[in-house]
């Protein structure tokens, strides 16, 4: 069986997660989650809840988003179908790299995922028509905790691959992390 690989970031905690293939003429098989593999390497991450969401358009942007303590949740996302440029951003109040952010280009094909730890934002935009986004949180969805920062603001300078096409009213209208975060 293909073990996961976790790759660090220059954000402590951030990882990236990669399947091993394993490929005969049949195609190929992968291990995309195994609780006790996440626990071995450090990371002891245990799904409650699972979510998607599908963007019919290339340009899509969701984000920046997070849930505010004490729901605060991991998250471990994948690409299903397509492609995104996908953000994760530092919020801890103590971190060394509060208010830094990583970004990924995250593609169906390579079944890569990105585990986001709470009290992180993420974000994403869709680089292709027909992307399906894989959500797997730790901790059940609280629509009272959820918060939000622009996709823009201009204290994280994150350089997006391109301007969105299409953004919810919501996400074009959170305020700059300094407002959020007071």
């Amino acid at each position: 069986m293909s073990e996961l690989v976790f790759e660090s970031t220059p954000l402590d905690g951030l990882m990236v997660v990669r399947a091993n293939k394993a490929s005969d003429e049949r195609g190929f098989f992968a291990r995309l989650y195994c609780r006790d593999t996440f626990a071995a390497a450090g990371h002891p991450f245990v799904p409650v809840q699972i979510s998607a969401s599908f963007n019919a358009h290339a340009g899509t942007l969701r984000g920046l988003h997070w849930q505010a303590a004490p729901h605060g949740e991991a998250k471990l996302v994948r690409i299903t179908s397509g492609r995104t440029f996908h953000v994760g951003v530092d919020l801890r109040e103590n971190s060394p790299t509060r208010l830094r952010s990583f970004a990924i280009v995250l593609d169906a094909s390579e079944h890569t995922g990105l585990l986001i730890p709470a009290g992180f934002a993420q974000g994403f935009i869709t680089l292709v028509d027909g992307t399906e986004v894989n959500y797997a949180m730790d901790v059940p969805y609280v629509a009272s905790a959820a918060r939000g920062a622009r996709w823009n603001d201009p204290t994280l300078a994150i350089a997006w691959p391109r301007e969105p096409a299409i953004i919810s009213a919501r996400d074009r209208t959170w305020p700059d992390l300094g407002d959020t975060l007071k």
